[in-house]
């Protein structure tokens, strides 16, 4: 009876050790300098090398020409701690025997000094499955072991270790082994079976075993014992392993790449027809696809050993369909074939969901679906109505300039409209309230940059009425006149310092910012998109109101008692700021604070803050008139009397006295 090739094959010395250089060279360094520790921990994935290194190191302390990093293998030593029959290196299989009392038991047998051996040594293997009293049984006797007791933990999973144990090792990290390393091992391995073996052969066995050394010699031991007498041929490795054949992954691609649904559905009876997995047939294509990914990218992959052992003529195939399809199409079609094999995990219809997943790999990409792209636009249209970038260019109406007369049927230029702006603002304001002493004009600041939107055209003169209408405030004063404002007409009385013009409630947001006025606009579709995610910070956004907007800072007020709940929540935050993120772009923070009375939050009522009247000379300004908004509260009216709910109360509100005046110009 043959012994399986994992154990034929097993390696004696860290020379044989293949793939783990990195562990072998720091034990060999160790042992030649004889800095040697009491407890290891090696990890790694299985079949990789941790058991047989444990082995290893066990002979190289027990050797008779020991500690050395080079056992001889011949000593009575070196063989019974290979043959597994050394009293002194004992072996014990955490799986079954990780209890606590099975380390009591260890503990009192681990004192007594070596029968024969040089050191005791202690393999654990699987030692994550210890339960924890049984680590902490054996902590003290691995923090302080008597000098001739060694320890060796062997896991998959290292941080299921306990720490205190772990804290008192030296951790060594074992890796799988590479493809290029794995398969010239397996060759020589057939060439010492005197096997033959063809080339296309041994990736599979490299694939099938990936990356662990015991893994790839069970298969290769299971095809070599099914070789036919000329050896082992890729046709039978294929058959023996399942793997799908070539020509039918061929055949898949070239459908995709043509988007033929039928010669695509055809490749699927084939393989339903010829006994193939469908979950294997799927991962074989993806297999494929990542490497066509490869090859687009990288178009000498052959050469540097990216991709499987392929013959010329199918490298050469694999480079047209790569060049057909392209990498962003390679790429999507990878991802639709990756969630679909997901999916295939447990159902009992896979060819089902391998046709769906198939169906929807020949479907156009998410940036030519009709749905996405009209999502895509709605956002994106939503985003620039919010941040003002693009506004429709208003239609010509006769202008009267005050200065020089009527000039029925032309508009005037945007330097003579930015300076018409103040004059009209405070004829406005003097109109609406005629006992109201005249205010001062503002002084021409510094030349701006010409406005580049066409501006907006107002009527010869506002109603009167309009003034007192709820919701109304004067143009905003920030346009910068390019020449000095023409002269107040003679009814009005000189200007004073005391008297000078109160600033706009809401001013207007440069071209892409966001301000209060403009996120209240959308409140409810935030209200909305928050309520699809989570409910409770959807509750809570319920009794919020948006008092400021501060570099990307969204200032909400609420009541005392929801300001505590807004706090403790920790969804209200994240949830809040991703829909922003979502609606409006940018990076934002969220602050809350309690509604003062009657400001702006819950806990508001009535109308505004107002007052009436001028000051005397060298006081304060006065505040704006009883039916204008405060510039420092910018709480919406109520609604039902052009309030939040009014669109003509909102446009006016929110766009200023541009969009009114075009209103009033229509």
């Amino acid at each position: 009876m043959s012994q399986a090739l994992y154990n034929r094959y097993r390696p004696s010395t860290f020379a044989t050790l293949v793939g783990q250089e990195h562990v072998t060279d720091a034990l060999r360094a160790a042992l030649s300098s004889g800095r040697l520790h009491h407890a290891y921990l090696f990890s790694g994935p299985r079949g990789c090398g941790k058991t047989s290194s444990a082995r290893i190191l066990a002979a190289s302390l027990n050797c008779v020409n020991g500690p050395t990093p080079d056992p001889c293998g011949v000593c009575d030593q070196c063989v019974s701690i290979r043959n597994g029959s050394s009293m002194d290196v004992i072996e014990i299989d955490a799986a079954s025997h990780g209890g606590v009392d099975d380390a009591r038991d260890l503990r009192e047998r681990a004192v007594f000094t070596p029968a024969s051996a040089r050191f005791k040594v202690y393999i654990v293997d699987e030692a994550h499955q210890v339960t924890k009293d049984a680590f902490n049984a054996l902590l003290k006797l691995v923090e302080e072991p008597p000098p001739h007791l060694k320890f060796v933990f062997a896991t998959t999973e290292p941080d299921r270790v306990l720490q205190t144990i772990r804290s008192r090792t030296h951790h060594y990290a074992f890796r799988l082994v590479p493809p290029a390393v794995l398969r010239d091992h397996l060759a020589w391995i057939a060439g010492q079976e005197g096997v033959p073996v063809e080339d296309s052969v041994l990736p599979l066995v490299v694939r099938a075993g990936a990356g662990s050394v015991r893994d790839s010699l069970s298969v290769l031991d299971q095809l070599l014992a099914g070789a036919g007498p000329s050896g082992l041929t890729h046709d039978r490795a294929a058959a023996l392993l399942g793997v799908t054949d070539g020509v039918l992954l061929d055949d898949a691609v070239d459908a995709l790449a043509a988007r033929d649904g039928a010669t695509l559905f055809s490749v699927v009876e084939r393989v339903v027809g010829t006994g193939h997995d469908p979950r294997r047939f799927s991962a074989d294509l993806l297999e494929r696809l990542r490497d066509l990914v490869v090859l687009d990218a990288v178009p000498d992959a052959p050469g540097r050993g990216l991709l499987p052992l392929h013959a010329p003529d199918q490298i050469e195939r694999m480079r047209s369909q790569s060049g057909r399809m392209g990498a962003a199409e390679l790429s999507r079609t990878a991802d639709v074939v990756h969630a679909g094999l997901l999916e295939m995990r447990g159902t009992t219809s896979a060819r089902l969901l391998l046709e769906l997943t198939l169906a929807r790999a020949l479907l156009p990409s998410a940036f030519d679906d009709p749905s996405s792209l009209q999502v895509r636009l709605a956002r994106l249209e939503r985003r620039l109505a919010v941040t003002g970038d693009v506004e429709p260019v208003p239609a010509a109406a006769p202008v009267r300039d005050p200065a020089e007369g009527a000039v029925p049927g032309t508009a005037p230029t945007a330097p003579a409209a930015a300076a018409q702006a103040p004059a009209r603002s405070a004829q406005s304001a003097q109109s609406a309230q005629p006992g109201r002493p005249a205010r001062e004009q503002a002084p021409a600041p510094a030349p701006a940059p010409p406005v580049e939107r066409p501006p907006a055209q107002r009527p010869a003169q506002p109603a009167p009425a309009r003034a007192h209408e709820p919701g109304w405030d004067p143009e905003p004063i920030d346009a910068a006149p390019t020449q000095p404002p023409p002269a107040p007409p003679p009814a009005v009385a000189p200007p004073t310092q005391a008297e000078a013009p109160a600033p706009a409630p809401v001013a207007a947001a440069p071209a892409g910012a966001v301000d209060a006025a403009a996120v209240r606009r959308i409140w409810s579709e935030i209200l909305q998109s928050v309520s699809r995610r989570r409910r409770t910070p959807h509750a809570i956004l319920m009794t919020a109101e948006v008092t400021d907007v501060r570099d990307n800072e969204l200032v909400l007020s609420f009541s005392a008692a929801m300001l505590g709940a807004f706090q403790r929540s920790q969804d209200v935050d994240w949830v809040l700021r991703e829909v922003l993120t979502e609606l409006l772009g940018g990076s934002w923070r969220i602050t809350g604070q309690v509604a003062r009375p009657g400001g702006p939050g819950p806990e508001a009522s009535g109308p505004p803050h107002s007052s009436s009247g001028g000051s005397p000379s060298g006081s304060p300004p006065p505040p704006p008139p009883a039916d204008l908004p405060s510039a420092d509260d910018e709480d919406m009216p109520e609604a039902g009397s052009g309030g939040a709910h009014d669109p003509v109360a909102l446009l006016r509100h929110g766009l200023g006295a541009q969009v009114i005046d075009e209103r009033d110009a229509g």
